[in-house]
């Protein structure tokens, strides 16, 4: 398990490279000054210069990237120009944040979609089968952002139920009820489409082990048919759904974009949209660079557990 764990580390590396040379070009070709789009009101000659000079665009692409690629690897992601901080620090305090959020829905979305799938393939062509499809193939239609804008309307204009917005309220205790209120809306809106999607693949995996001989042997001799699908069946069945789990993390981490912008979270995702808007490109490259490390570090988790769990993947 140690040599496998290693290999797929190092099978990592050439894809955190791709992706920084990916990110650094996308900001590299955006149209436009970087330095007077920064600069806005005081964009003289002078100080656009200057500012070129201190983020080193008067320097050619390719050593750019490399002056940037080594910085990063020394834990040095360069710092933020509109908030005037180191872009690291940034970053982990938003992080926090979308982690909360992002967390809470892969949470709610892995039970949930497991517990629909296999009741459905249980119940194959019965009422609860068809309810389950209809009520999945309804939340995967819907938007998460559109989701999350009927709900602010619903739930918090018209009912009150939940705040409009934001992680914490402005005046009152920051408790983990009050977090538990804030967060409600936002992570069943980004949870809806990871759901159907998990339920519906949940499903699939689950009629085929539900078809296979050993099954059929357990029934025969007697077994609870509840004790067959939930331990025996839906156990042989996660070797084809964890890797399902692991697209819809990812998924969930990049909904999380604008799922958070929707219900004003402070987070990553916001983080980003905003510092787009700024032309932040330090904290841009930085932001997204570490999103997408923790993303494969997380798809690597999964491939270790799917490993755990049939031994045959190893080889």
């Amino acid at each position: 398990m140690t040599g496998y764990i290693l290999k797929r580390l190092l099978s990592a590396i050439p894809v955190l490279l791709g992706i920084s040379v990916i990110v650094f070009l996308i900001m590299a070709m955006i149209p436009g000054d970087p330095a007077t789009a920064i600069l806005g009101s005081y964009a003289t000659p002078e100080n656009v210069e200057k500012l070129n000079r201190d983020l080193g665009l008067d320097q050619g692409l390719v050593p750019r990237y490399f002056i940037w690629l080594g910085n990063m690897l020394q834990g040095d992601f360069g710092r933020s120009f509109a908030l005037n901080r180191p872009v690291l620090d940034e970053v982990l305090d938003r992080f926090g944040a979308t982690l909360i959020l992002a967390g809470t829905s892969f949470v709610m979305c892995s039970i949930l979609g497991i517990a629909a799938g296999v009741i459905s393939a249980a119940r194959q062509y019965g009422f609860a089968d068809k309810a389950i499809t209809f009520v999945v193939l309804l939340g995967i239609s819907i938007p998460s952002f559109f989701l999350g804008m009927m709900m602010i309307l619903i739930f918090a204009v018209q009912l009150r139920w939940f705040p409009v917005s934001g992680m914490w309220p402005i005046y009152g205790d920051r408790n983990l009820w009050v977090l538990m209120d804030h967060l409600a809306m936002p992570a069943i809106a980004l949870a809806v489409v990871a759901t159907g999607v998990i339920a519906r693949l949940a499903r699939s995996a689950m009629l085929e082990v539900l078809r296979q001989d050993f099954i059929r042997t357990a029934r025969a001799k007697g077994v609870h048919e509840r004790r067959v699908i939930w331990r025996h069946a839906l156990r042989a069945a996660m070797v084809s759904i964890i890797p399902i789990l692991g697209i819809q993390a990812g998924f969930v981490l990049s909904g999380a974009v604008y799922i958070e912008m929707v219900f004003q979270w402070p987070g990553v995702g916001r983080m980003l949209v905003d510092a787009i808007l700024k032309r932040d490109i330090l904290l841009v490259q930085g932001g997204v660079v570490f999103i997408a490390a923790c993303y494969v570090m997380f798809n690597i988790m999964v491939d270790v557990a799917q490993a755990l769990l049939d031994p045959r993947i190893k080889t």
